[in-house]
């Protein structure tokens, strides 16, 4: 039985009683951590694909130790210019033994809130407008509906004034 699960940012190929180095994650030596993030499960040829991770499955692994890995050079230069800079950093690993895979039955975690549908309001009967529209309601609309409303009033040479005036010429 092995498992794809997401650890740290990355994914992995894990088997029970398997140990392998990961980014440093947090906690002593001899904690318990469990990943949730498990995106694929294959039990004996019976294949279980995620969407994006599988439901209910888990894997539970032991902190082994925190150690740092080789060090790496980063030397840069550029030629013909008299520059040369080098520089290395050890990037930080935890060790852990995955102590056993759980292809469901796993507690699940705390639920993500997810935002209630918006209600639908129900349309309000409204009075029915009058055909003079106040100099208030006109204001709020922009030039464009300005012009249309113009334009089906029949008003003459609407295209040429401004927004005051189509408020004047349909009040």
């Amino acid at each position: 039985m092995y498992a794809i699960v997401e650890i740290a940012g990355q994914q992995f190929k894990v088997a029970k009683d398997q140990r392998l180095f990961v980014h440093r994650l947090e906690g002593k030596e001899g904690d318990k951590v469990e990943f949730d993030q498990v995106l694929l499960i294959d039990d004996e040829g019976k294949v279980n694909v995620g969407a994006p991770a599988v439901a209910g499955a888990l894997v539970k692994a032991t902190i082994e130790r925190h150690v740092q890995g080789d060090k790496v050079i980063v030397f840069k230069k550029k030629r013909r210019k008299g520059y040369q800079k080098s520089n290395g950093h050890r990037q930080k690993f935890t060790e852990i033994s995955i102590a056993d895979i759980l292809a469901s039955g796993a507690k699940k975690s705390a639920p993500k809130t997810e935002k209630a549908p918006a209600k639908k309001e129900e349309p309000k009967a409204e009075a029915p407008k009058e055909a003079a529209a106040s100099s208030d309601d006109l204001s709020s609309k922009t030039v464009a509906e300005l012009k249309e409303m113009a334009k089906a009033k029949e008003i003459s040479g609407y295209s040429s004034m401004k927004k005051a005036e189509l408020i004047e010429a349909l009040s």
